[in-house]
């Protein structure tokens, strides 16, 4: 308010000044005395106001229902209940490149243990790692209460893995001018309401499961067997690096020397 100190909204909370002057900025950087940076780069003083989208109605909702279940193409449509929640299916693409930890001499899940919620992963201490399918499907029936932290517990659990949810992430993967982009969910995010806003097409939008690569690696959370399979796979990509580094060289070796031997006796 007195200093004009300009900066941007995203910014506003790193923001200490030291001011000098008696005035109301001097004790905090409230919302009502910030200057925001417009998009054009002029000063335009504004009120800072998160504003949050108001939640849809239950009749919006319907609406929105309606039309989705409108566009689907087999039977997987969305279910409005009377509380105003509503219940559907997502598909979450599995593209995990690293090895997955499961329990090792466990037999497969039957029906009775689905019913009964049985954890078979609890039955033995001993671990096994093995490679998930590149690519592989997954069909999920939620709520649109179901966050994405419960979709990825969810998936590891259908998986029998038991590794860390905190390995990985969610992402949308979206098409755009012939472009494939990715965006990470925050782990509150609601995928179905999501999935109602795309629209049954997934070639509009779909859910993938990586690994959760973007932020620091907390290595405490990991058991000590966990981090001797890190070794012995980094220790693996490394030799496979190396022989692909000797065969492009040894290939342009090979080619040098054959152009030597055909250049014999040419001059120049």
């Amino acid at each position: 308010a007195d200093c004009r100190y300009t900066c941007h909204q995203e910014c506003r909370s790193l923001i200490q000044l030291d001011c000098r002057r008696p005035g109301p900025c001097q004790s905090q950087l409230s919302p009502e005395n910030t200057i925001l940076l417009s998009p054009r780069g002029q000063n335009a003083t504004q009120t800072v106001e998160e504003e949050k989208p108001e939640p849809p109605t239950v009749q919006e909702i319907k609406q929105k229902i309606e039309k989705y279940n409108a566009k689907v193409t087999n039977c997987l449509l969305m279910k409005l209940n009377d509380d105003g929640t509503y219940t559907g299916f997502i598909k979450v693409h599995l593209k995990l490149r690293r090895p997955v930890t499961v329990p090792a001499g466990i037999r497969p899940q039957s029906i009775y243990d689905a019913l009964k919620e049985v954890n078979l992963a609890e039955m033995t201490d001993k671990r096994t790692s093995f490679y998930l399918p590149l690519d592989a499907i997954k069909q999920l029936h939620i709520s649109s209460t179901t966050t994405v932290s419960e979709v990825i517990q969810g998936l590891l659990k259908k998986f029998m893995v038991v590794d860390n949810p905190q390995k990985f992430a969610l992402f949308k993967e979206m098409r755009k001018d012939g472009q494939v982009l990715f965006q990470k969910l925050p782990l509150t995010e609601y995928p179905l309401y999501l999935r109602l806003l795309a629209g049954p097409d997934t070639e509009v939008l779909s859910f993938v499961l990586k690994e959760n690569e973007t932020g620091e690696v907390e290595w405490d959370a990991f058991s000590i067997p966990e981090l001797q399979n890190f070794l012995m796979i980094l220790d693996k990509e490394e030799k496979d690096k190396i022989q692909q580094v000797h065969r492009k060289y040894e290939r342009f070796k090979q080619r040098l020397q054959q152009t030597l031997k055909e250049a014999r006796g040419k001059p120049g």
